[in-house]
């Protein structure tokens, strides 16, 4: 309250007297406001009022963004980064559109599409998954699942997993609560007794997947956080809007998805369910026709050691067929991220130029394929070749061009052309 002090009045609120000020302005029951602290408040609710208004700009960019947005267009974007798995890539964009539409619009009523992708080792979960954060532009970590254990044991908490995300988004709750985590090696964690449960403790399988429940199901999980000197706090995540994705080989499901179909081999087109699965993917690829992990079902994954609560909580399973010899080659080249692309883009950098030949690109493909462990033997089989090539390149004088062809792949000797250099690209 503005009271006398001296024969002076001061303001109610910075309590400066009227000497101090311009003008004082009176008000009932002794209280005054002086003209600094009428200016500072204006600002506040002038400042107030702008934060509204860019909220809602903002929501009505992101309303437009939804209306833009349309599976067809998620789509084409995975196929910028992705090559093959059409079926995987249209069951994941239908998926990131209702997920797009549910952060965006905070409607309750359309229920979160978690996805697990089941598919052989190398032939792109993990991008994909990637990809998808990308789309969202939201936070993303990437987890294993054979690293956590229950609550009470020696290994990581199911909770940190939450909390990696949480760093990963710069300490903002509010992407957190928005983010993507990607469990990798779910299938690590099946019931070591396949169908039947475990008669002793399970420390990092079934208790893990019980564990992994209440951070899915779509509530409120408290997370440690690390404090400077070693304390530790709590925080609250919601974790409704965060997409969950679990991806894993689940080696061995083939025989459980033989034995309910009642046949012995597949590619068959007798059985109507096999037949609704084919007509969902686009284009032709041979390896897609022999493809066992399109015929999957939940009753197949709690067979194989998954609990059923946990198999309820992936409603969409994608399918990854293996990659065929073509689409290792296309994988090579188009994406644009593909490795050679990145081989080129350091050796521009100096001025030279990479060369790849078909015939290189078709033994590095050859030599890849022979391991079995899909897209990741190719960037193994490309560094061996390019190691000596980049230790000796930066030593040549008047180096203009670098030729690999099937040869360099198996002898290890590239061809080197001397002459002008390109102009060197600024870094």
């Amino acid at each position: 309250m503005g009271r006398p002090m001296g024969g002076l009045e001061y303001c109610s609120f910075c309590g400066k007297s009227k000497n101090e000020v311009k003008r004082l302005i009176g008000g009932m029951n002794g209280a005054a406001i002086c003209f600094d602290c009428v200016k500072i408040c204006y600002d506040m609710v002038e400042s107030s009022l702008l934060e509204e208004q860019e909220v809602e700009a903002s929501d009505l960019d992101q309303l437009s963004k939804v209306k833009n947005l349309t599976p067809k267009k998620v789509k084409e974007f995975f196929d910028q980064y992705i090559v093959g798995q059409e079926l995987a890539k249209k069951y994941a964009s239908v998926a990131v559109y209702n997920h797009y539409k549910r952060i965006i619009l905070q409607d309750p009523e359309i229920e979160k599409s978690n996805l697990l992708f089941i598919g052989p080792t190398g032939v792109g979960k993990t991008l994909l998954a990637r990809t998808i954060a990308k789309i969202l532009d939201v936070p993303m970590v990437i987890v294993d699942a054979t690293s956590f254990t229950e609550a009470g044991y020696v290994g990581d908490d199911v909770e940190n997993i939450l909390y990696y995300l949480y760093v990963n988004s710069g300490y903002d709750i509010n992407r957190t609560q928005m983010g993507v985590v990607y469990i990798d090696e779910i299938d690590k964690i099946a019931r070591k007794s396949g169908e039947h449960a475990s008669s002793t403790r399970d420390v990092s399988g079934e208790g893990v997947q019980y564990a992994l429940l209440k951070i899915i199901e779509g509530s409120g999980v408290y997370i440690p956080i690390r404090g400077k000197r070693g304390g530790s706090d709590t925080l609250c995540i919601n974790t409704s809007n965060i997409l969950f994705i679990a991806g894993g080989a689940f080696s061995g499901i083939e025989e459980i998805v033989k034995s309910r179909l009642g046949k012995n081999k597949i590619g068959f087109k007798t059985d109507k369910t096999d037949k609704t699965d084919k007509s969902l993917i686009s284009g032709k690829n041979e390896s897609q026709d022999e493809n066992i992990y399109q015929y999957v079902r939940s009753e197949d994954l709690i067979k194989f050691g998954m609990i059923p609560e946990l198999v309820g909580r992936f409603p969409i399973i994608a399918p990854f067929h293996p990659l065929s010899q073509k689409e290792l080659e296309s994988i090579l080249t188009e994406p644009k991220n593909s490795i050679l692309k990145q081989y080129v883009k350091l050796f521009e950098i100096e001025g030279v130029s990479l060369v790849f030949t078909d015939d290189a690109i078709k033994e590095i493909v050859k030599t890849a394929d022979v391991k079995r462990v899909g897209a990741r033997a190719l960037r193994s089989s490309i560094e061996k070749v390019m190691l000596n090539i980049m230790f000796e390149a930066p030593e040549i004088p008047n180096l203009r061009e670098i030729i690999i062809n099937a040869e360099t792949i198996r002898t290890g000797k590239p061809i080197y052309v001397e002459g002008k250099k390109k102009k060197i690209v600024a870094v």
